[in-house]
């Protein structure tokens, strides 16, 4: 899973300073592997309207105003690298569509987004504002639903078959070789539980004699 969390510009600002905030945008998101979960959030200063013509496959029509030259923007950002805006599909009341109010309480916009992966949409349930929790910003907080189904991976138990070449005993020095070899080992093993018993029996007859 990939979170990208980000403060976009406002719409008032240099054409160059959004412009450079977008292409760091695309290059970020261009590095989050395309069978990973990727949520973008954050306040991105974008209004991107209630009309969806053109953008019927990474919105709805559940916003609040018009689209701004932001919203154009972050639009075809998501468009390009195949992003849904969650707040625009799924209907609610004013109250929980609105994520930013004018400090004088006259004015609200739906700016903040929370958007998600096309290949995932389907674990998103729902997106909508939450009014109430008390934060020192004239933003509202945005809470997305999300669904996930994790994979299993199952383990048979088995373990693998280990195969041994045994065409080249067929060979009489080979054979002899072999032979050799492994009475080496058989007998470097009973060298070694001599030892061992040899061993205990001291500490036995030390701990009987204590």
């Amino acid at each position: 899973m990939n979170i990208i969390q980000c403060y976009a510009p406002t719409n008032d600002s240099n054409d160059d300073i959004t412009d450079q905030f977008y292409e760091r945008l695309q290059s970020i998101i261009g590095k989050s592997p395309r069978n990973d979960l990727t949520i973008l959030m954050e306040d991105l200063n974008a209004k991107v309207g209630i009309d969806n013509t053109g953008y019927e496959d990474i919105m709805g029509r559940h916003e609040l105003v018009e689209r701004n030259e932001n919203g154009e923007r972050f639009a075809n950002q998501c468009v390009f690298k195949k992003l849904i805006i969650g707040g625009t599909i799924f209907p609610h009341k004013r109250i929980h569509k609105s994520t930013w109010i004018s400090l004088d309480h006259t004015t609200e916009n739906q700016i903040d987004h929370i958007c998600i992966n096309k290949n995932f949409q389907r674990t998103m349930e729902d997106v909508r504002t939450r009014k109430g929790d008390h934060i020192a910003s004239n933003h509202h907080l945005v809470v997305a639903n999300l669904k996930l189904k994790l994979k299993k991976n199952w383990t048979t138990g088995q373990t693998a078959v280990q195969r041994f070449n045994t065409a080249f005993l067929r060979d009489t020095d080979r054979f002899n070789e072999f032979k050799i070899a492994l009475n080496n080992r058989f007998q470097a093993l009973q060298d070694l539980l001599k030892e061992e018993e040899t061993t205990m029996e001291d500490n036995w007859k030390s701990i009987k004699e204590a």
